[in-house]
């Protein structure tokens, strides 16, 4: 089938699975002997099946997938390339979106909404019966603790499950109503009646990122599918194994041949797979979680072709402790913003603002708590914290804490690389004292560094938060609840989180404000997106 993929497991990899129990190794498979011959004899997968599709045409070449836990030495003599997945362009994704085109229309108008929500609870349950397998690829491939990676697969099921629900009872805004007609006849009747229905909006592309690789899928083809439109997912070129495994299992729960498309690319290609979703007048909307540059990329590229545009993109969250907040309630809520994920999140707070008379008591207690966090491989069980997902990701994390240490900056914690772990690992980080023109400052980092400042007022709080020119999420702790309402509409965020530092929710509409992105996921706003509202009046 088109979506198809091949994918070689290398025989030096997967060598820190040490940690695992060599009781996971593989089930019999009903896969080809050729198939089978692609897999790496001590992947430590209940299935590994999961990560071997037949495919019906080659791509011209591979790219390697590593694992960012890797030592030195390792990628010295390349043991840390974990497998290689077949590289597909432009052509592929035109070929994909052809696919997807030529079956919308028994997807769209030949299944009922119940049909769909049906598959859909299906899939999220066979993503549940393999969470094991599932976390374990995800950990290899994003460098994430395997907890964390378990706690992502049910995150990454609640989309499936909430849209499951959501498809046979759209509520969004500007959804199916009845409206009292203006019109009048001649002898003042009412003349004729006002409708508006929902309807898919056609082909949909979906583009994924790195740090969150099935939970940025789900929360985009939950919705999609839901909705009754057919999808084209390219995933990120760092983490194209967990999506391969999800594209595994949506085929098994009965999505049909041509629905779900995946398009996998390395960074190459990515850019021609980019420009055909872009240009090609098939796609009706394209979906991105990513960086603002790219984004506004596509945005200039999908002008021609007047595409709907969902674009979830950079953050850099302030986080504001006041005078008179819990600080055991911020300290660990600060701690659940940042350091998830080794501070590779869009919404990971980055900007610490701390009202002056609680500062050095906030930055002790987050120090001691911070400090012991056991920083190493995802695969270890101790590990609390994992690596960053690229050296060159180290590295930009390290320049931006030497830069705002020479402009005066403190150190109160970590700051360094971590060499004899290997070259994706940072110390966990806090600075205090840090200039508001620093780049850690006043770019989003995505790596473990809290960089903290104090404050006197609220209206310097509020206005230094707001100094940003994206505004994805904010967090702020205070037990005053007129200054929870106040603060929270001052705020030029999407989201904003008050006292916890987990925010995001299937049920919560996900989204920014100003250079943050367009449009919401999540919630019936989600499933909205897809949809597009048709009038109607009927003069019987």
């Amino acid at each position: 089938m088109l979506s198809a993929h091949k994918i070689f497991l290398t025989k030096k990899t997967w060598t820190t699975v040490a940690v695992l129990s060599l009781a996971t190794l593989a089930r019999p498979s009903k896969m080809t002997a050729a198939a089978l011959a692609h897999l790496s004899s001590s992947l430590p997968l209940k299935d590994p099946s999961l990560l071997t599709v037949e495919p019906s045409f080659e791509g011209k070449n591979t790219f390697a997938v590593s694992n960012p836990a890797a030592t030195s030495a390792q990628v010295e003599e390349g043991s840390d390339v974990i497998a290689k997945v077949t590289t597909m362009g432009r052509n592929e994704a035109k070929k994909a979106i052809e696919k997807a085109h030529n079956v919308l229309p028994s997807w769209r108008d030949g299944t009922t909404a119940a049909h769909r929500s049906a598959i859909l609870t299906r899939w999220s349950q066979l993503i549940k019966d393999n969470a094991d397998d599932i976390a374990k690829i995800m950990t290899f491939e994003s460098g994430k603790p395997l907890g964390e990676s378990l706690g992502e697969v049910a995150y990454g099921c609640s989309f499936l499950d909430y849209y499951a629900a959501e498809a046979v009872r759209p509520t969004s805004a500007g959804g199916g109503f009845v409206a009292p007609t203006p019109f009048a006849t001649p002898d003042g009747a009412p003349r004729g009646k006002i409708m508006a229905i929902q309807e898919a909006i056609g082909v949909t592309a979906l583009i994924t990122p790195w740090n969150f690789p099935i939970a940025m899928i789900t929360r985009k083809a939950g919705p999609a599918l839901a909705a009754g439109c057919t999808t084209v997912l390219k995933p990120s070129e760092l983490t194209p194994l967990t999506a391969l495994a999800i594209k595994t299992l949506a085929d098994r729960a009965g999505v049909p041949d041509g629905v779900f498309e995946l398009v996998t690319a390395d960074r190459d290609s990515t850019a021609g797979v980019g420009e055909e979703f872009c240009t090609n007048p098939i796609v009706k909307k394209i979906s991105f979680t990513g960086s603002t540059p790219v984004g506004k990329l596509l945005m200039k590229s999908s002008a021609d072709t007047v595409k709907k545009l969902s674009l979830e993109l950079g953050g850099n969250a302030p986080f504001i402790v006041f005078d008179d907040a819990d600080i055991e309630q911020a300290v660990d809520a600060a701690i659940a913003s940042k350091y998830r994920n080794a501070g590779q999140t869009c919404v990971c707070a980055d900007r610490f603002l701390v009202h002056r008379s609680v500062h050095d008591e906030f930055v002790s207690k987050l120090k001691e708590k911070v400090g012991k966090f056991v920083t190493g491989p995802g695969s270890d069980s101790q590990t609390t914290m994992g690596p960053v997902i690229t050296a060159t990701a180290a590295q930009s994390v390290k320049q931006k804490v030497e830069e705002a240490l020479s402009e005066g900056a403190e150190c109160v914690l970590g700051g360094e690389t971590l060499p004899d772990l290997g070259p994706n690992f940072f110390q966990p980080t806090i600075l205090c004292n840090v200039d508001t023109k620093s780049k850690i400052w006043a770019t989003e980092t995505f790596g473990p560094v809290a960089a903290i400042r104090a404050f006197d007022s609220e209206e310097e709080a509020v206005d230094l938060a707001n100094d940003s020119s994206v505004g994805l999420a904010s967090y702020f702790c205070s037990r005053d609840m007129s200054r929870v309402f106040r603060v929270a509409g001052k705020l030029e965020n999407g989201i904003v989180g008050i006292n916890d530092g987990i925010i995001s929710s299937a049920s919560a509409p996900f989204g920014g404000v100003k250079e943050s992105g367009l449009g919401r996921e999540g919630s019936a706003a989600g499933i909205a997106e897809y949809l597009e509202t048709k009038y109607l009046f009927i003069n019987a």
